[in-house]
């Protein structure tokens, strides 16, 4: 949201971020991304914080980077595909006034997104390795038809976010490595709807009858709120890896969570205005612009995870992530002048886990086949928006891996698809932000059932020198 963020910033972001807002029902819990890493996304992530294949490990766990030799690139892509729309019959809608709302299901709110990343690593001495990654820790999109029935809910929402990840890693020599990373985050976003003026019409008329006067002008019609704005932010990283025995080394990371401010543009067309005349009260409506900053917690989070050499041929990995999304208690827009909150949408998320299981067969001394299992816990659970519709997920991957040592080139695939434990149950109120959790303070709703698939693709080139 600044209009003056600093060009070097623009610049990188549009030179090494493609497209990375992410669909909405693709979040691994919240607006975090699974998919960072073909080689990891293969065993749906399990225990990649204790298995330093390649460069990926800067971010899963920066550790790792003990255990790599030389020099390590590995750079990629992921495509998202999801299908996210209410369903036919389910949905209903009111104004603010209680009257019914008409419209659609509003189609399928989720659009294909690419994911790119890239890692690097160098091994500066025996004990001391440096790295870096371009990655997209966090990104949401739901784009909802105009005539969608909960249109006076949601149109548009969009966060997009890269990080650049510098990073530290040093070893004792005996099997324990500890590392320290930087996520140095930009994010912008976007929050749109279309606006219900029928509450402001009715109070106008409830003070010129009070007033004993007259109310000119026609009833409000609906506006429309366009509300964009970016921001710069920074958690830290830290991680150990710890060599059990030949077969089994253990994994453990920790990151910090912040909050973003995206601050900029709130764009309110038709605003409705209600003004003393000499014949009564004059009710017109007019465009609106105004400086507003919108608070974006991102969350702490602690990841475990375990790497078991059962055998020369299997490999066998488990882990576990933590993450305290209970900091994403609300979604305001507040006026950067007054301070005042203009619009509130009651969230309270919950803290959640995510469990991953996996394993990795060696058929050939080129060729490796993966496959993972996640369990993905939604934060998401009394107050599911239009915004935000999520269920809990399994996520389920295959992953293949052609690797030649000798050159140092390795190849990573991973294919994976998103099976949720139920429909997401929307209904959307009209909250206080100060009494977010009590009674709604209009008539207004919209309630719906989402039906919610997705599949992804990823392929990573890794070259070690």
């Amino acid at each position: 949201m600044h209009k003056n963020t600093n060009a070097l910033v623009k610049a990188i972001r549009l030179a090494t971020l493609a497209a990375v807002a992410a669909p909405a029902s693709v979040m691994a819990g919240g607006f975090s991304l699974n998919e960072q890493s073909a080689s990891a996304m293969g065993v749906a992530n399990a225990g990649a914080v204790a298995n330093p294949e390649n460069a990926t490990t800067v971010l899963f766990n920066p550790a790792g980077m003990s255990q790599l030799s030389g020099m390590n690139v590995s750079f990629g892509a992921a495509v998202l595909d999801v299908d996210a729309k209410a369903k036919e019959g389910t949905t209903s809608a009111t104004n603010q006034l209680g009257m019914p709302v008409t419209g659609s299901t509003g189609g399928d709110i989720a659009r294909p997104a690419v994911l790119p990343n890239f890692y690097f690593t160098h091994e500066l001495s025996d004990a001391i390795d440096v790295g870096f990654g371009v990655h997209a820790p966090y990104g949401l999109a739901a784009d909802y038809d105009n005539d969608f029935i909960g249109r006076y809910f949601a149109d548009e929402t969009e966060l997009t976010a890269i990080a650049f990840t510098p990073s530290l890693a040093v070893s004792n020599g005996q099997g324990l490595s500890m590392g320290v990373g930087l996520n140095i985050m930009y994010a912008e976003g976007r929050l749109s709807k279309f606006q219900d003026y029928s509450g402001a019409y009715f109070q106008a008329q409830q003070a010129a009858a009070a007033m004993g006067v007259p109310l000119n002008g026609e009833p409000f019609e609906p506006g429309y709120a366009d509300i964009e704005g970016d921001d710069l932010g920074v958690t830290f990283r830290v991680g150990f890896l710890y060599e059990l025995s030949q077969q089994t080394q253990l994994g453990l990371t920790a990151q910090t969570g912040t909050e973003l401010e995206l601050e900029g543009d709130a764009e309110l067309t038709d605003y409705p205005v209600v003004q003393p005349g000499e014949t009564g009260l004059n009710a017109f409506q007019t465009d609106l612009s105004r400086d507003v900053k919108v608070p974006l917690e991102i969350p702490e989070s602690v990841t475990i995870g375990a790497r078991h050499l059962l055998t020369d041929e299997v490999t066998l990995l488990a882990g576990a992530t933590y993450a305290r999304w209970s900091r994403f208690e609300e979604l305001d827009i507040i006026s950067q002048e007054s301070g005042e909150v203009i619009s509130h949408i009651t969230e309270e998320w919950k803290n959640t886990w995510q469990f991953n299981l996996g394993g990795i067969w060696q058929a050939t001394p080129k060729w490796a086949l993966k496959a993972g299992y996640a369990w993905d816990e939604s934060p998401v659970d009394n107050y599911v928006t239009a915004r935000i519709p999520s269920e809990d997920r399994h996520w389920l991957t295959l992953g293949a891996q052609w690797k030649d040592a000798p050159s140092g080139w390795t190849i990573d695939a991973a294919v994976g698809t998103l099976i949720f434990a139920d429909d997401a149950k929307v209904d959307d109120r009209e909250y206080s932000h100060e009494d977010p959790t009590g009674d709604p303070v209009t008539a207004a709703s919209y309630q719906g059932e989402y039906d919610l698939s997705a599949w992804s693709a990823s392929v990573q080139v890794s070259k070690a020198f």
